[in-house]
Order: structure tokens, then sequence, then C-alpha cells
């Protein structure tokens, strides 16, 4: 990631916790950058093998494409 996507990274946080818990990156284990999207995704599988959620993504510009969510019903 270059300063650009670390700043829209920053703002999406920061925007995240004002969100309080109905933030889509509440419970993120890891968060990865898509550069052919422009997104970030928030990964919320605890360990590599198992998921019960599918990831939040959301654009350098804040605006959320996937609030992921279960996978079960």
């Amino acid at each position: 990631m270059g300063r650009e996507e670390i700043a829209a990274l920053i703002a999406i946080l920061q925007a995240q916790l004002e969100q309080g818990t109905s933030g889509v990156a509440i419970g993120t284990w890891k968060i990865g950058y898509e550069k052919k999207r422009n997104a970030f995704v928030f990964d919320k599988c605890e360990n590599e093998g198992y998921c019960e959620e599918r990831p939040a993504v959301v654009a350098a510009d804040g605006s959320v494409i996937d609030p992921g969510g279960p996978l079960f019903g």
C-alpha cells in the first residue's frame, strides 16, 4: 500500500470506531488491501481453515461494497 491507501485505511477505521458496534470492521482479525478493487477487506475468520462469516469489503472512499456477515443461516 502507498501513502494514499494508508490514509484511506486510517479514515475508514476512524469512521468504523465512530459507528461503534454497528461498524462492519468490528470483529476483524486481518485487514487486506485489494488493488484491483481499490478496497480493504476486513477478514473475520479467526483461523485459516474455518470461518463463519464472509469478510466486509470497504472501498478506499469509505463506501461499503459488502458489509460481510454470517455464512450460515
